[in-house]
This record gives structure tokens, sequence and C-alpha cells, in this order.
């Protein structure tokens, strides 16, 4: 593989971990604050929404190390009627450009919660379509390992899976801040995040079975389909082979066994340091995962024709 490939893993994983964190943010933000009111909410949401802009700014930034000239990447955007790479880059600049108004808007506490709210809602669904935009560039007939159901449906679940790690290594990140800077005063912040840790486990187990049931039938439908897809197979389990059983392991271990085990510490107080080490853990395990996963995306379709 060469710089370019790296560069798109690079910005494909950095974008969509960003999306997924957007989702995750504001669903937790919604309904902490009915519960416990906007005070609260924003106590826990504040530095976790302004960690995600720099993580966007990266990836953006690693997707102009893809193109021979930076400067021609506006002209990407005159066809955005008929290209779905105008589209990527068109939704691209549209939910970066939210994301970081909705972020200076919360922190500054400009404008009311509605229209707050309004705009993260509009970055959020941007970067859906985003994501969307991501998946249909490679649905190309000449790629046979690309141009399938599976990239669609493993894009979004890795935007998913990313974002519930994501946010929940951040949440736990707040809250060490929080008790450091407000000592005695985070009962709340505590019970916000316990009920959180819970639903991000569960939300991990579930994401991690689609990726598990995926790949196999990935795998079968891909190998019954043409020589070149029989050829990708052969190349993930031969050449591959040590890097799709590690990233299984690490998506079973991330996804699945910490996830297991974060839930049951979220369910009682007092477990607060073996929460953030398990929210670290697992986060770390899920993006190795991801990473070795886009990794050979790149690295092992087989294309048909010159």
């Amino acid at each position: 593989m060469n710089v370019h490939d790296w560069a798109l893993i690079t910005f494909t994983i950095l974008v969509q971990m960003s999306v997924g964190s957007m989702w995750v943010l504001g669903t937790v933000h919604f309904f902490s604050a009915r519960k416990y009111g906007m005070e609260e909410a924003d106590r826990m949401s504040d530095r976790a929404l302004l960690a995600i802009v720099p993580v966007i700014a990266l990836g953006f930034l690693a997707s102009l190390l893809h193109l021979g000239d930076p400067f021609n990447a506006p002209r990407a955007v005159t066809n955005i009627t008929n290209s779905w790479l105008s589209r990527e880059i068109f939704f691209g600049v549209v939910f970066a450009g939210l994301a970081v108004v909705f972020a200076f808007m919360q922190w500054r506490k400009l404008g009311s919660f509605g229209l707050r709210n309004v705009v993260a809602w509009l970055s959020a669904l941007a970067g859906l379509v985003l994501v969307l935009s991501m998946s249909m560039v490679y649905m190309l007939p000449s790629q046979p390992a690309w141009n399938s159901w599976n990239t669609p449906i493993s894009f979004f679940t890795t935007t998913f899976l990313l974002g519930v790690m994501a946010m929940g290594a951040a949440l736990v990140a707040n809250f060490v801040y929080e008790k450091r800077k407000n000592t005695g005063k985070t009962s709340n912040q505590l019970e916000i995040l316990r009920a959180t840790l819970r639903w991000i486990s569960i939300a991990a187990i579930v994401l991690l079975g689609i990726h598990l049931i995926a790949l196999p039938l990935y795998m079968v439908t891909l190998a019954a389909g043409s020589k070149a897809g029989l050829a990708t197979v052969q190349l993930l389990a031969g050449s591959f082979g040590w890097y799709l059983g590690l990233r299984v392991a690490f998506l079973v271990i991330g996804a699945g066994v910490f996830a297991m085990f974060l839930y049951r510490y979220a369910l009682s107080a007092g477990e607060e340091k073996i929460l953030s080490t398990l929210a670290y853990a697992a986060f770390v395990m899920v993006l190795a995962a991801e990473v070795l996963g886009r990794f050979m995306f790149y690295a092992a379709h087989v294309r048909i024709g010159i």
C-alpha cells in the first residue's frame, strides 16, 4: 500500500467515527437534558463535543493527501448531480461546517436550545448522507470486492461502532475532569455516565453482531460471484489471514467481552476506575480492529479487467 491508500484509511475512519460520535452524543444529550436538566447535560457533553472537531479536521486533512493537487479539490464538487465522489465532498463540507458551527454555538451558548438542536441534527443528517456517499463511491463493477451490499453495511456499522466506543471513552474522560474540578458535585454526572455506558455497551454488542454476521455472508457471496471475488476471498483467508483473525479478535474483545464487563460494572456506583479502564481499552481495541478492516478493504481487492 502507498501513502494515498493510508490517507484514505485515515480519512474514512476518522470521518466515520466523527459522524457516529455526533449521533451518539446528540442522543445522549437529548435524553440527559430531559431527565437531569440542560446544565447537567451540557456539563456531560460540551467537552466531548469539542473533541469531535479536531478529529473531523484531521480526517479532512488526510483526505487532501490523497489528491495529487489539493487545490483542485473545489472542482470535484462541480458534478454533484451525477457523481458520488462530488456528493461525498459536498456533504463532507456541509457536515464539517455545521459541526463546527454547532460546537461554537454550544460552547458559547449562542441562540436558543431549539436553534442549536436544529443545527446539530442537520449536521448529523449530513453526516449520514456523507457515509452513504463514501460507500457508493466504491460500488464499481470492476471491483467485485467493493461492489457489494457489504460496503455500505460495513461503513455504517463502523460509523456507529466507533461512535459509541469513542463517546464512551470521551464521556469517561469528561467525568474524570469534572470529578477533579467539582469534587462532591458529580453525583448526577456519575448517574448519567453509568446509564450512558450501559446503553453504549448494548449498542456495541448489537453492532458487533452485525459485523460477525455480515463477514462470513460477504465472503461466501463474494467467492460465488466471480473469479476476481474468489481471488479476494483467497487473499483474505491466505495472505491476509492473520490480519483478518486479529481484526475479528479485537472486535470480539473490544465490542463484546469488554462491553459486557462495562455493562456489568456500570450497574453500580463505586466502580469508576475500572469503568474508565474498560471504556478506554474497548475504544482502542475497536479502533485497531476497524483500521485493520479498512486496510484489508483497500489492500485485498482484485480488479476485473485492466
